[in-house]
């Protein structure tokens, strides 16, 4: 950050009082634009990693870093890059410390698990040694029985110990019962907050469907089983612009809105992920064939006119989408299927572009919200 703010400077030297060290500083100048692209590209990778690390805090992080990597893009001065690195500071720290509190309560709660049944378990040993004890005692007085030689005092004393006996049988039995029941309603108290973290985790914060780490497991877990796998990548054409245009928090209802259109087209057996920004993942048990006809079907649906409410009326956006498909073919990786999909995507992108048939050229259906 600080080179890019000396070369900033460098090049915004007034001719006049430049000295010889210019030319050089000019030749610096020239690698500025792709220094900044890498480095907005690294803001980009930033906010998906966190995302990954922690998803129930790392969208905001990832649409903050993104936005910040947006506005480099528009302007660059030393101001701004002084700004911007006090800005992502700023971020990290921030999410560093709520990842570590929510990672903390997360082990705590853990903790709290291993602690009930640690204690459960000394209770039980604490109940079996005091049984036990009384137990040894009505064996050490069953054995005095042969030193009686009065029949009527062997029968006292056996039905007086034989009753003890079983009321430590019995109150063994009971403790033992209430000690597993108590444990085992703890256990399922945890299993289900954890379920529930689980459930958050797979879960894209924004949109609702899944998030991209769970799209991984999935793909990776179809792969090993040897399942038909087709993969749809979806990106909906000049969302940049929304954005620009209309500010991030109309973008953020056009990607829920676009979601739910998703979902409502879907097959219960596809699996429906946001990869990330303005891209969306489809998994289908399918051959290529039938998983392009969803894939024509769904664009049908999905494409068309939206409205969404913001603080100054309704906002009316025309949404196209350029959709990749891939197939999973034998000794294929996840990578592979998914450069594939990702270029078969890029590839229609390009063709809309070069047949002009843009969203704004396009007249389709409303849909309403």
């Amino acid at each position: 950050m600080i080179s890019l703010k000396k070369y900033l400077e460098s090049a915004s030297v007034d001719p006049a009082t430049a000295d010889s060290s210019i030319p050089a500083r000019l030749e610096e100048w020239e690698i500025l634009p792709a220094t900044m692209r890498a480095y907005r590209s690294a803001l980009r990778e930033m906010g998906s990693c966190s995302v990954d690390a922690c998803p129930g805090l790392g969208e905001g992080l990832k649409r903050s870093l993104n936005k910040l990597g947006e506005d480099l893009a528009t302007g660059m001065s030393p101001e701004a890059l002084a700004a911007a690195e006090t800005t992502v500071s700023v971020h990290l720290q921030d999410w560093g410390r709520n990842a570590a509190r929510h990672y903390r309560q997360k082990a705590g709660e853990v903790r709290e698990l291993l602690i009930v049944m640690a204690r459960t378990t000394e209770a039980v040993g604490e109940r079996d040694q005091r049984c036990a004890g009384q137990i040894h005692e009505v064996t050490r007085r069953l054995e005095g029985i042969a030193s009686l030689e009065d029949l009527s005092e062997i029968r006292a004393s056996i039905k007086k110990n034989a009753a003890e006996l079983k009321e430590s049988v019995d109150r063994m039995a009971a403790e033992g019962r209430a000690a597993v029941e108590g444990l085992r309603a703890q256990v399922s108290s945890y299993q289900a907050r954890l379920e529930e973290a689980e459930e958050i985790s797979s879960r894209d914060a924004l949109t609702g469907l899944r998030s991209r780490l769970c799209v991984e497991s999935q793909i990776e877990r179809r792969i090993g089983c040897g399942l038909p796998l087709c993969v749809a990548i979806l990106d909906i054409d000049g969302f940049k612009k929304v954005n620009d245009r209309h500010g991030h928090l109309i973008g953020d209802e056009l990607l829920k809105q676009f979601a739910t259109e998703l979902t409502s087209v879907c097959r219960s057996t596809d699996l429906i992920g946001r990869w990330g920004g303005d891209e969306f993942i489809i998994l289908l048990e399918c051959g290529l064939p039938e998983a392009s006809t969803q894939a024509d079907r769904l664009r049908e649906w999905v494409c068309g006119s939206y409205k969404i409410q913001a603080d100054s009326g309704h906002v009316s956006l025309t949404v196209d989408v350029s959709i990749g498909v891939a197939e999973c073919l034998p000794g294929d990786t996840m990578r592979d299927v998914l450069n594939r999909a990702d270029a078969a995507m890029y590839q229609r992108k390009a063709a809309s572009r070069e047949s002009g048939a843009g969203a704004s050229q396009q007249v389709r259906p409303e849909r309403r919200f």
